[in-house]
């Protein structure tokens, strides 16, 4: 029984590839969509878009051509050619302005600009593009039913950004070089200020000031006089401490931050006793 039905089934399958053969050669445009067409509901999206691809320029200008072009992009999105759908469902909105279609295939257009950005260890252009591209949906579409998912996908997006902006600056102060730090926390604080990293963000531009104070030379000569760095740099790192412990009292950094500001407060009561 189970010979019987191998049988049939390569049978079958036969069959349907010498069918896909017979119609993948011919000459006949008709036949292509019909099959092309099937295949893509049956979910064979790569065999659908060689068929499709031979007789899109064929249709251009006739009332198929609509469905056509949106099942061509859809092919794309379907087989991970994100590259492609992107700029093919962008083509689709352009010429098909008054289609039903239009909506779906401008968050398609942007989810597939999505589905190209990079993990947030790479270059970003891609995200930032993705960011527009779905914010533009959103502005154009503000009702849509997509537009949940859509700011889901800016919401993704953003924290690749604000992570690698993040890593980028914690990077500067595992190598020592705690202004570069600094100033990347101050500017990561600033153009993320929700950012859920930004605790992480407080404590870490804190722990790059407290370094760079407690390693500092005491004096430094300036076109203008003698600058009591150290102490200057003691001061700002207790700026910072005052800035995390306010903002977040129950940090799980707090017992080292507390223990950075006992440091500070230490060194900088020397120059009272100085003075």
């Amino acid at each position: 029984m189970k010979y019987v039905l191998s049988l049939i089934l390569l049978v079958g399958l036969l069959h349907s590839c010498s069918e896909y053969q017979k119609v993948f050669k011919s000459e006949e445009v008709a036949p292509k969509f019909k099959m092309g067409d099937s295949l893509f509901q049956a979910g064979k999206y790569d065999k659908a878009n060689k068929l499709f691809a031979q007789i899109v320029p064929k249709y251009k200008g006739k009332p198929q051509a609509e469905k056509l072009m949106f099942l061509y992009a859809s092919t794309f999105y379907k087989t991970g050619d994100f590259y492609v759908s992107g700029y093919q469902f962008d083509r689709f909105v352009s010429s098909y302005p008054r289609s039903q279609k239009k909506e779906e295939a401008a968050f398609l257009s942007a989810k597939s600009y999505y589905k190209l950005s990079p993990v947030y260890t790479k270059d970003q252009k891609e995200t930032k593009e993705a960011i527009e591209k779905l914010q533009e949906f959103i502005n154009v579409y503000p009702n849509s039913k997509y537009v949940a998912e859509a700011n889901t996908l800016v919401k993704d997006l953003d924290y690749k950004l604000e992570k690698k902006a993040f890593e980028i600056a914690k990077q500067f102060n595992t190598i020592s070089d705690f202004k570069a730090s600094i100033k990347s926390f101050d500017n990561f604080a600033f153009q993320f200020p929700g950012s859920k990293l930004r605790e992480d963000a407080f404590f870490y531009r804190l722990d790059a000031a407290y370094k760079l104070a407690i390693n500092s030379v005491e004096l430094k000569k300036t076109s203008i006089g003698t600058v009591l760095l150290k102490k200057k740099r003691l001061v700002t790192a207790k700026e910072y401490y005052t800035i995390f412990n306010k903002a977040y009292p129950n940090s799980e950094y707090k017992a080292k931050a507390d223990e950075m500001a006992s440091v500070i407060d230490e060194q900088l009561e020397t120059y009272s006793v100085k003075s």
